[in-house]
């Protein structure tokens, strides 16, 4: 995810939802030796280790620390939070419009 959509996410995410993801994260994610989307010097493992591994949901976490959260782990969101989903629904409504050249 691109740091602008998860900045978007950040600001809005509550931290049941942030736990929600880290969930789905730790239960679905196959590879952690795969390069990560926040630091491309450090593996998911690693990321983990340093983002979601004593998450606390009752602390109010400062924005880039969500927006890190999300960069990371975002494609784990709950359904009401992922953009990816929004945006291709709306692509596959579109019909473009034409016309055929005038001579």
């Amino acid at each position: 995810m691109n740091r602008r959509d998860a900045r978007k996410i950040a600001e809005v995410i509550t931290n049941e939802q942030i736990q929600e993801m880290f969930n789905n994260a730790k239960s679905n994610i196959s590879d952690w030796a795969k390069v990560s989307n926040v630091n491309k010097g450090i593996t998911k493992g690693t990321a983990w280790n340093i983002l979601a591994k004593n998450f606390d949901i009752t602390i109010n976490h400062h924005i880039l620390a969500k927006t890190n959260f999300v960069r990371e782990f975002g494609d784990f969101l709950p359904e009401e939070l992922n953009l990816n989903q929004n945006k291709s629904k709306i692509k596959q409504i579109i019909i473009p419009v034409h016309q055929d050249p005038m001579f």
